[in-house]
């Protein structure tokens, strides 16, 4: 304790204040804003709110026609009620709940209708030439339905297979096996949901199954009629009917010559409805223009939605309210921005963006990351506000991702000043890095940092800190009860704004532009853009 004190003593002052943080996240997650979600009648009032915090904070605006808001062209896509999916496994069917043991999300408007679509396994759905692997290669797809395994081949194989090992690769991420199985000529693709391999249990998919998805409008046509999650004991009884273990399959995927094979006499039937709604949702954008080199720019970003007025839970609450996910990171984002305020002006120009529909699959950011209002290739970096946690003061900070950047380096530089050490994050299986805002501009070469508070508490160590997430991980996730709580200090979410203030005032006041590590996938997307920054 001693130690911590002398620490806490020890760190600079910060013009980061919880109490601010504290009221902006009761306003943005009260029932009044309806769970924040776009195109709902909470939208407005979020954006209105952010927006009024920009002009209060003296940013000017930074969005199209000289406003505050880029407008995101989005489909809302809800599934009506009635949808049905069953399976039929050795001629018995099995009993298919959604929600409860299944879920089902069909991928066109208008009617999705199949009948005893042949279920292939398709071991990890890897499909990567530069590594050798290639699950459907040789295989008909057409009309079938592929059945994958969460993350990537490393998980739980205890050694390297070529995906970096023990953290997720970005081909574990179950979008990037819809994008391979549609390609295959699939008709769909079911996930073996296992609590370990997702990240987050079976609660998580399975009460969002009825949440309303979202794409680009215009919205493209996909080759996937339905995608979907079967729970571990539904598929496990299932391959066992069809003479197979879990375990044994997960081996024989491992071989990067595993090509996907038909499971026996097992095919799936699903019908439903899928209603496509067209609106235009909006980020919103504040800037502080740099004193002397203006057209260079860092970029703070965070995600202001979170799930709306969708699914009540068991207490018949039917409002995600979202106060962790992701009012804090919005309001961080408010107050860094009153911070850079107060101080003298910055060399570059500070970009502010609060992202619309992150957790539909970071539409907001990936929209303005393909039409950016200020060019990404003079964009020194971004860093990402979306902390997932609400915690007392902590001894260390989490770096999500790391050892891709030396901006790292600058980074636990900046922690260092409060006394923080710097962990890498503790579940790097989970692909944190791919599912946030931050990914839509690491993918096209801006280097890129995304960190949350630390759960080593300065009261109760680890133990403490991590009774606390682990909660929260297992109920309230993207579920209702994320909820404001009076009892929160936000001393940890200090300590996290702090250190994003500190880390973007100094490149905001320097000239050095941030790179990726030799070897790095997104470092010749940045090497590209080279000449405009000489």
């Amino acid at each position: 304790m001693l130690l911590s004190l002398l620490l806490a003593a020890a760190a600079p002052a910060t013009p980061i204040s919880a109490d601010r943080i504290k009221a902006d996240v009761r306003a943005l997650s009260s029932d009044a804003f309806l769970g924040r979600g776009p195109g709902e009648a909470g939208e407005d009032k979020a954006v209105a709110y952010i927006a009024q915090g920009f002009a209060k904070a003296g940013l000017e605006p930074a969005g199209e026609r000289g406003g505050w808001y880029q407008d995101v062209p989005l489909v809302r896509l809800d599934r009506l009620p009635g949808a049905t999916m069953s399976l039929l496994v050795a001629g018995e069917p099995m009993k298919l709940t959604l929600g409860r043991n299944a879920t089902l999300a069909l991928r066109n408007p208008g009617h999705t209708g199949l009948t005893d679509a042949p279920l292939m396994f398709a071991g990890f759905g890897i499909v990567d030439p530069k590594l050798g692997w290639n699950a459907y290669e040789g295989v008909d797809m057409a009309g079938k339905i592929a059945v994958v395994l969460a993350n990537d081949p490393d998980f739980e194989a205890g050694r390297d297979l070529g995906f970096g090992g023990r953290r997720m690769a970005y081909e574990g991420r179950v979008g990037v096996k819809f994008e391979a199985a549609a390609r295959a000529g699939a008709a769909g693709v079911l996930v073996i949901h296992e609590d370990a391999a997702a990240s987050y249990p079976f609660l998580q998919v399975g009460s969002g199954d009825a949440l309303p998805a979202f794409a680009f409008a215009p919205m493209a046509p996909s080759n996937l009629k339905l995608s979907g999650w079967l729970c571990r004991d539904v598929s496990v009884a299932m391959l066992r009917r069809l003479g197979y273990t879990l375990d044994a399959l997960k081996r024989r995927a491992r071989d990067p010559k595993f090509r996907a094979f038909a499971l026996g006499h097992a095919a799936l039937s699903a019908s439903g409805d899928l209603r496509a709604s067209p609106f235009v949702s909006h980020n919103v954008l504040g800037r502080i223009k740099g004193a002397s080199r203006p057209g260079e720019s860092i970029l703070y970003g965070a995600h202001w939605d979170a799930n709306g007025r969708n699914g009540p839970d068991a207490s018949g609450d039917g409002i995600r309210n979202g106060a962790i996910d992701n009012a804090t990171g919005t309001a961080e984002l408010i107050e860094i921005a009153r911070a850079f305020e107060a101080g003298p002006a910055p060399a570059r120009s500070v970009i502010f963006a609060a992202w619309t529909s992150e957790e539909k699959g970071l539409l907001g950011s990936e929209y303005y990351a393909a039409h950016p209002l200020y060019p990404l290739e003079k964009t020194a970096a971004t860093i990402n506000l979306d902390p997932h946690l609400v915690l007392p003061a902590a001894r260390n900070i989490e770096l999500i991702g790391d050892g891709r950047t030396p901006l790292e380096e600058d980074f636990r530089r900046a922690a260092a000043r409060f006394g923080l050490r710097v962990d890498p994050e503790p579940s790097q299986e989970a692909g944190w890095y791919f599912r946030s805002d931050h990914f839509s501009f690491a993918r096209r070469g801006v280097p890129s940092l995304a960190f949350r508070a630390g759960r080593d508490l300065v009261s109760g160590g680890l133990i403490a800190g991590q009774k606390i997430v682990g909660a929260y991980n297992a109920r309230c996730y993207h579920q209702p009860c994320d909820q404001f709580d009076p009892r929160w200090t936000f001393a940890g979410t200090v300590q996290e704004a702090s250190v994003a203030f500190a880390l973007g005032r100094e490149l905001a006041d320097g000239s050095a532009w941030p790179d990726w590590y030799p070897g790095n996938d997104y470092k010749p997307m940045r090497d590209a853009s080279a000449a405009a920054r000489r």
